[in-house]
């Protein structure tokens, strides 16, 4: 028999796994045997998954604003404000209610355009009492004399169950209850908040509805 071919260089090739006795192959090392198609190495990593995005946990109350105007395009205003009152920090509008048409009461000019929101926020009373006359100056609020006409009207009625009365606000709203401009939208989101005898008080004055 002839000698095995070797290469140039003079090494021996690796022998070929010999088949095991009765024509078998040779048993496999110990362990799961590779997948179809596997490729060798390490399992890939899974990227661990992001959070969908900051999440703020602070403790909220309850809060009523009213919203009037009787100045330019008053609809467009009150419906802006709204947008803008849930846009401010840590609040959320949770009600809003429909459109009012009123006539002033204590003011001058021609009819307002009136609504309540409901809020949840993490600002105190003070905080957003701020916050909303920001808003009143943004929308070209001005106050020439008591009771002008205004491009937009921003009262704070009630926050959480606040008693606060100070040289810049007072809560609950005085005069909340003689106004049925406020009575009525706030009963529309919130009728535990208006009593029935407050509501009659002001039948009187005159408010309609806006669909």
């Amino acid at each position: 028999m002839s000698a095995p071919d070797r290469p140039k260089d003079g090494k021996k090739s690796p022998p070929a796994a010999k088949a095991a006795k009765g024509g078998k192959p040779a048993p496999r090392a110990a362990g799961k045997p590779p997948s179809a198609g596997s490729k060798s190495g390490p399992p890939a990593r899974r990227a661990p998954s992001r959070p969908r995005g900051p999440r703020e946990d602070y403790p909220t109350v309850q809060a009523f604003v009213a919203i009037g105007a009787n100045l330019g395009d008053a609809e467009a205003t009150v419906k802006e404000a709204m947008a803008a009152i849930g846009a401010l920090q840590r609040t959320q509008v949770t009600a809003r209610s429909s459109l009012y048409r009123s006539a002033p009461v204590d003011a001058e000019g021609p009819d307002f355009i009136n609504a309540v929101v409901a809020v949840r926020t993490g600002l105190d009373a003070e905080q957003l009492l701020i916050a909303l006359q920001r808003l009143e100056t943004l929308a070209g609020r001005e106050r020439p004399f008591p009771n002008a006409p205004r491009t937009l009207d921003l009262d704070l009625l009630m926050h959480g169950n606040s008693v606060i009365e100070s040289p810049t606000l007072t809560l609950p709203h005085p005069r909340m209850r003689e106004r049925a401009f406020v009575l009525k939208p706030l009963a529309e989101i919130a009728p535990d908040k208006v009593p029935r005898a407050a509501l009659a008080r002001v039948t009187g004055q005159v408010i309609q509805k806006i669909r």
